[in-house]
């Protein structure tokens, strides 16, 4: 659970040797074990773009929809679209047919676009989970099986995928040790766990020993992901599950800087002062500027205003 800022005050930073680097296949390997969470309408681009100035990680790409990569739909060929300055290139794929996804992964494998893909088994949305898709996927860990074989052949080992899911669809119905072994026995380099289930959406504490749980399951490293607000919250996170690295979602939004702060905090120092309100500024105008250039004025200034909410 997520303190406040005076209590994180009180949490130490890594010590040296603490954590080990992050790995997801042979090519990806991070010092500082954080993740950013694809989110829908928000991890465009220029978000990406944005935070990555400000630390390492793994920047994932918001939700794509296989069926239509497959299809050529021209809106989610845009979605797929990368900045020079993005490196490793991370995207998450959306499908609940084996066929749609592997040859999803085929397309963007071969076209040399991405060097991390992942699946996404946590949708919360009520309308998805009723027809079986997103963190209802677990639930029939047969079809989970072939979807992750889907991806393992879609990628032929030519770059690493990993899983994000819940706890289940509610406390009834907790599927997440279950999966995370399927996804580890078909290939998975990382299991990503949101603790919360598909009922909570995002109401309530994440249960992060819920966490050290699957970790304690599986040899691959489990993301932990829920509660993480700042950079201390990932050091208690790992400190209390032992898992391998932590996934960051709504902590970062109109705070990219917290990737600053992770970054130092797992390599030892104090977290750094929050920018001035004149940094501030200048931020949401670099982001607003880079909104426009990729996606056109109109289009970028609507973007820009919910970001600017959260600013």
């Amino acid at each position: 659970m997520a303190l406040t800022s005076a209590q994180n005050r009180d949490v130490p930073p890594a010590r040296p040797g603490e954590f080990a680097e992050l790995r997801l296949g042979d090519r990806i390997r991070l010092r500082t074990p954080v993740v950013l969470a694809p989110m829908a309408g928000i991890t465009n681009g220029p978000f990406r773009v944005l935070c990555r100035r400000f630390g390492e990680a793994v920047y994932v790409s918001e939700m794509i929809t296989a069926r239509g990569l497959v299809e050529g739909n021209r809106r989610t060929r845009e979605l797929c679209r990368f900045l020079p300055e993005e490196a490793p290139r991370s995207l998450q794929l959306y499908g609940s047919e084996p066929r749609w996804l592997e040859e999803a992964a085929r397309i963007l494998v071969g076209e040399g676009l991405v060097d991390h893909l992942d699946l996404n088994l946590g949708c919360p949305v009520r309308k998805v989970t009723a027809a079986g898709g997103g963190a209802a996927i677990p639930y029939r860990p047969r079809l989970l099986a072939r979807l992750c074989g889907a991806l393992r052949r879609g990628t032929d080992g030519a770059i690493p995928w990993t899983v994000k899911m819940r706890l289940g669809i509610d406390d009834e119905h907790l599927t997440y040790l279950t999966a995370g072994r399927v996804a580890e026995q078909e290939g998975a380099a990382a299991v990503g766990l949101h603790a919360r289930t598909a009922a909570q959406l995002y109401d309530g504490r994440a249960r992060w020993e819920h966490i050290g749980e699957l970790q304690r399951s599986v040899s691959v490293p489990v993301l932990g992901n829920g509660d993480v607000l700042e950079a201390q919250d990932a050091l208690r996170l790992m400190r209390e599950t032992g898992c391998g690295g932590v996934i960051v979602g709504r902590g970062c939004l109109g705070r990219p800087w917290l990737f600053r702060e992770l970054e130092a905090v797992f390599a030892g120092r104090e977290p750094p002062d929050p920018p001035r309100f004149g940094e501030v500024r200048d931020l949401c105008l670099e982001h607003a500027r880079l909104l426009c250039a990729f996606f056109g004025p109109e289009l970028g200034i609507r973007q820009m205003r919910k970001h600017a909410t959260w600013a």
